[in-house]
Parts: structure tokens; C-alpha cells; sequence
């Protein structure tokens, strides 16, 4: 057997003792290794993982080709060392003088879109255009997935367009862009699409589709693409099962998740995790964290995307000394190494009103990405820490980090708290350079930062200038709209939101029924609200309630608004109470303002403006030492603030 053939062997086998003893046997020898054998010896140490001995051979090699470089970059690359993987590719380019080939360059892009490396990306990209070099599909479907990676999807599918007869793996490419940018209902039409041009249906586009219809919660699709899959033979391995139970879990149907667990050939601990997921995404919260203990019984040992979920669970039931335990757990198991659980951690503290652990969290992160920086600035967004929040955007910028479409995001989001309105134009003008403007994250960000704003023009402009919209961006305008009394123009967004097939959620229907409240259509709002579960299948929450009860009592019917509340399904909360206060307060309804007050103080004792409220109710009806009372009671009450 030759000795290519037998380091090739070897390496499949992923034996590194005979490896080994073969490149010993070569130097005991006293032969000079040609460029091939070396060539082989390095691939040999990249396929079982001896990426420091592979490097080694490389740096002693005498004479290298190109095969030699791209063993290497594609080494660093696959392992995830990216930056190593594209400083090597420099030299190759530079210093030796080397062209690559269509592998080389699959690599290096590839490392480029683990590290969003957008200008470095660019740069290949520009090489192989200058050059005229007719690349393969393989290097074009790299491309796409770094541009979708760096969220330009007008680039994506610029790329994506040139590809001669694209495969199933163009289209995954091209539909996983999309759906990491939050476009999930085109990265749906381009599967359709795929489907229509006789495009097959593998395991990885099965897997991403499941994701896309779980973002969506669009139940019925995702099992008719469960069914076309079970039909065409498409291979249940670990991702498909995983993928399937997260399908589930974000879809509301547990038992269905629970069971595509049960009846996977092997249950695995990524499947589990995404069980815990679901559990956490529908709220059932003590039972994720029951299914996380439970994992041990099944032999299973939690990963680190266990531990992030757990600590999802914990962070919303706000169980700070379970969340400490976990912490401890992570430590312990060596996972807080890993940057994404760190940031889990930090996010963790953040959502328990923790934000100076967080803070020691993040310093103590021995490396840092973007997304740490994102969760850092959410939780002091989320906790109107906006001081601290532009602090931390100015040392990530002074820390040469570039911001991302969800940092974009988050200071979109403190311009529109603040308010600060000439911050979101520089911000905006920051975003257009790069092209992420069309991105659906930042429109949608843009949008809202500038009705927060009073800017009402500016939104719709940014909004009607979208390329694709989600119910985000249009659930944003619609509450825009309704929250500065333009009903009208609320109702005309969301008729053409429901035009163009998006599918209102609970979100969308507050504003439309806040919408109605403004330009006195109760009977619109009454149809409405019956629309929802009938048509859409959207369950009415007490702010919905709380619209209805609002309108009534504007016109005078609070009987009326207390008799829909009694006959709603709905638990009622203090909004809903707090509504029918105001209207029994507008109307001098004593009786059923004293009922209302007092159910109010029953769930929140120390609610200040139920108080102030009793007692108009009092001063109106002549009963001045029932109001006296009432007021003296609330002299305590720590006075407001305002950053405006």
C-alpha cells in the first residue's frame, strides 16, 4: 500500500497513533518528503483534529502549493479559528504569490461569514471579479451564506441569480439568509419556489423550513411540509428531530413536541434542549426547568445550549438564587469558556434587575463578540438604564467592535425612549452607509424610533421604503398610529397588512382596537374583537378587553363595559379595571367606581393612581371627607420623573 494511501486511511479512521507512527517512521527514514507527501500529512492532522501538528508540518515544509495553503486555511476555517484561517490566506495571496483555487476561496469565505467579516469578505469577492475566474457553485453558495450571514440580502441574491441551474444547497443558502435575517415569510416563498423548479427536499432544508414555520408559528404549513418530507423518505437524523420538537414547542403544541421526541430513534440531548425551549417560549417555565432536571434520569448530560435554556426558564420566573446555582453548575462544567452561555449569564442577571452582575460577568468574559455587547446594552435598555446603555456603545465602539443589525436595533430603541430624535437621524445616516437599512430588523427599529419620536411622516416613509415586512414592522405602524389618535390611517395599514397575507397576532389587534377607540367605532371594535379567535385564532388578553371596556365607557356605557368584562373568558387584570375607573370617574358612576377601586387595591395595594381616581369619584358625588381620606393616604407616594 502506498504511503498516501495508507496516511489517507488513517485519517478516515481518525486513528492518530498510526498517524503518528507512520510520520515518525518518514523522519527515522532520513527521506526528504516531497510536497505531496507533506500535502497528505497535514490533511491527515486537520481530519483528526491535530490542528498544532499539522501547522507544524506546514511551517516546515520547503517547497508548498496550493493544495498546501488550502489544506490549512480550510483547517483553521472548519474549527472555527477564522482569523488565523484568513491570515493565512493573506500570505498565500501576498507574500507567496500563490492563486488560489475554488477550495481555497470556499474556505476563506467561509471564515469570513463566521466572523461577519464584511469588508474582508468583499475584498475575495472583488478578487475573483477582477480576475474574470469562473468560479463553481460551491464558492457562489459560500457567498450567499456570508452575504445573508452580514445581513445584505440584496448581495445574497445578486450571487445567488448568477448561479447556473442552482441545486438544493443554492437554495438552502439562499432561504437560511433570508430567514437569519428575520425575513421568514420570503425565505417560505423561496422554498416554494425551490419546490416549483423540481428542487428536492433534503434534511437541511426540511430543518430550515421547520425553523422558518416555527418563527412564523404557522402550524398547518409545517405539518403539510412534515408530511412531504415523511413521503419523499427524507432521513429523520438529529437535526430533522430537533428541528421537529422546536417546530412544536414555538407552535403552542407541547404533547405534539413531547411526542416527536418520544418516537425519535435515539433521543439526544439537542432534541431535549429544544423541548426545554419550547417549554420556556410557551411560559411554562417550571416545567422547562422540571424537564431540565429530568434530562439526567435518560443518562443525558446537558450542553452548553441546555444551560442557556435553563437559564431562559429562571431568568423569567425570577428566580435569582436557582439562576446562582446554575451559574455555579456552568463554572463547574467548564461552559462559561464558551462566549454564548457567558452571554446567556449576563442576559440572565440583566432580566432579575441585576445589571452590576451582569456588568461583572461581561468584564470577566475572556473573549467578547458582539452579541455580548448587544445583551450588555439590551439589559440596560430593558431596565431604562439608557445613561449606561450609551456608555457601553461607546467603549464598544472605542474597542473597535462594529455594530451589527441588533446593536443598530438597541440604540434605535434608546433614541426612541429618550426621546432623542437628532441621535436616531445619525444613527440612521450610520445605518444607510452599509446598506442595512433594508435590512427587516433595523426597518422595523427605524420605524418605531421615529413614531416614538412625534415624527409620524418620517416612520411612514421608512416604512413604505421597506423591501420586505413582517408583523413586526407593520404591528409597529399600526400602534403607531394609534397611539398618536390616527385611527384612520392605523385601520389603512393594517387592510393592507391583511391584503398582503401577513397574519395578525394579539399585538396587531391591540392597536386596531386602540385605532377604533380613537375614532369612536364601537361597533368596529366589537367585530374586531370577535374576529380574532374566529378568523385568526388569536386569543383575547385582557388589553384587549381593556380597548373594549375604554370605547364603552367613552360613550357613557359603563354598565355595559362591567357586563363584557364579566362575560369575557378573559382574567382580568389592572388595566382592564383601571379602564373602567377612568370611564365610571368621566360618567360619575360611584357605585360601580368604588367596585372598581376596590378591586384595583385588592390586586395592588399600593397603586397610587387608583387612589387619585377614588377620589374624583368622591369629590364628584359631594363626598368631601370620603376624598379627604383617600388623598391623605397617597401623600407618601414617591414623586415622578420624567427624562423629557
Amino acid at each position: 500500500m502506498s504511503l498516501s494511501r495508507l496516511l489517507r486511511r488513517f485519517s478516515e479512521k481518525n486513528s492518530t497513533i498510526n498517524g503518528k507512527a507512520i510520520h515518525a517512521q518518514i523522519i527515522l527514514s532520513g527521506r526528504r518528503a516531497d510536497v505531496q507527501t507533506d500535502n497528505h500529512l497535514l490533511a491527515m492532522y486537520s481530519k483528526i483534529g491535530c490542528i498544532d501538528y499539522a501547522r507544524k508540518v506546514f511551517d516546515q515544509m520547503p517547497e508548498r502549493n496550493v493544495v498546501s495553503w488550502t489544506s490549512l486555511i480550510s483547517s483553521y476555517s472548519q474549527i472555527g479559528i477564522s482569523e488565523e484561517a484568513l491570515n493565512c490566506f493573506r500570505s498565500m495571496v501576498l507574500e507567496s504569490r500563490i492563486d488560489p483555487n475554488d477550495y481555497t476561496y470556499v474556505a476563506a469565505i467561509s471564515a469570513c461569514a463566521q466572523m461577519e467579516a464584511l469588508a474582508c469578505g468583499k475584498e475575495i469577492h472583488g478578487r475573483i471579479y477582477r480576475t474574470g475566474e469562473a468560479v463553481n457553485n460551491f464558492v457562489k453558495n459560500c457567498l450567499v451564506n456570508f452575504y445573508g450571514k452580514c445581513g445584505l440580502l440584496r448581495s445574497a441574491r445578486v450571487v445567488f441569480d448568477t448561479i447556473h441551474d442552482p441545486g438544493t444547497v443554492s437554495w438552502v443558502s439562499l432561504m437560511s439568509s433570508y430567514v437569519r435575517c428575520g425575513e421568514n415569510e420570503e425565505g417560505l416563498r423561496i422554498f416554494l419556489r425551490s419546490l416549483r423548479m423540481g428542487v428536492g427536499v433534503n434534511e437541511f432544508s426540511y430543518g430550515t423550513v421547520l425553523g422558518t414555520c416555527a418563527a412564523l408559528e404557522f402550524l398547518d404549513f409545517g405539518m403539510q411540509v412534515q408530511c412531504l418530507a415523511v413521503k419523499l423518505g427524507v432521513e429523520m437524523d438529529q437535526f430533522v428531530v430537533t428541528n421537529l420538537v422546536h417546530f412544536y414547542g414555538r407552535c403552542g403544541d407541547l404533547e405534539l413536541a413531547k411526542r416527536a421526541l418520544r418516537e425519535a430513534n435515539r433521543i439526544n440531548v439537542t432534541a431535549w434542549t429544544a423541548l426545554i425551549g419550547g417549554c420556556v417560549h410557551l411560559g411554562e417555565n417550571a416545567e422547562a426547568i422540571s424537564l431540565f432536571r429530568e434530562l439526567h434520569c435518560f443518562g443525558l448530560k446537558p450542553n452548553e445550549q441546555t444551560f442557556v435554556s435553563a437559564l431562559g426558564a429562571l431568568g423569567k420566573e425570577k428566580d435569582v438564587e436557582g439562576g446562582m446555582q446554575l451559574h455555579c453548575s456552568i463554572v463547574k462544567a467548564g461552559f462559561d469558556s464558551f462566549t454564548f452561555v457567558s452571554n446567556s449569564v449576563l442576559d440572565f442577571y440583566a432580566k432579575v434587575d441585576r445589571l452590576d452582575d451582569s456588568f461583572e460577568v461581561f468584564r470577566s468574559m475572556d473573549a467578547r463578540e458582539i452579541v455580548s455587547w448587544n445583551a450588555l446594552i439590551a439589559g440596560c435598555v430593558n431596565l431604562s438604564r439608557y445613561e449606561a446603555a450609551i456608555m457601553v456603545i461607546r467603549s464598544m465602539f472605542s474597542d473597535g467592535f462594529e455594530p451589527n443589525v441588533y446593536t443598530f436595533s438597541s440604540l434605535l430603541n434608546v433614541c426612541g425612549e429618550l426621546p432623542a430624535a437628532a441621535w436616531g437621524k445619525q444613527t440612521h445616516c450610520r445605518v444607510v452607509k452599509p446598506g442595512l437599512d433594508s435590512n427587516i430588523v433595523v426597518g422595523s427599529a427605524l420605524v418605531d424610533m421615529y413614531a416614538k419620536c412625534g415624527r409620524l411622516k418620517d416612520a411612514r416613509t421608512v416604512f413604505d421604503i421597506l423591501p420586505n415586512k413582517n408583523i413586526v414592522s407593520w404591528n409597529t405602524m399600526i400602534t403607531a398610529y394609534a397611539q398618536y389618535g390616527s385611527g384612520k390611517e392605523a385601520l389603512e395599514i393594517y387592510g393592507a397588512m391583511v391584503t398582503n397575507g401577513v397574519r395578525p397576532n394579539d399585538v396587531t389587534f391591540v392597536g386596531v382596537l386602540s385605532a377604533l377607540g380613537h375614532t369612536g367605532d364601537l361597533e368596529g371594535a366589537l367585530a374586531h374583537f370577535g374576529s380574532m379567535a374566529k378568523d385568526f385564532g388569536v386569543k383575547p388578553r385582557a388589553d384587549h378587553v381593556a380597548c373594549i371596556v375604554t370605547l364603552l365607557s367613552r360613550k357613557g356605557r359603563t354598565r355595559e363595559a362591567y357586563e363584557f368584562m364579566t362575560n369575557s373568558p378573559v382574567g382580568m387584570n389592572n388595566v382592564v379595571w383601571r379602564s373602567l375607573l377612568s370611564g365610571c370617574v368621566a360618567n360619575n358612576d360611584l357605585e360601580l367606581g368604588l367596585y372598581a377601586a376596590q378591586k384595583i387595591l385588592t390586586i395592588d395595594p399600593n397603586d397610587a393612581s387608583a387612589r387619585v381616581m377614588l377620589s374624583k369619584v368622591y369629590a364628584d358625588s359631594n363626598m368631601w371627607n370620603e376624598a379627604s381620606q383617600v388623598r391623605e393616604s397617597i401623600l407618601g407616594k414617591e414623586a415622578a420623573c420624567s427624562w423629557t
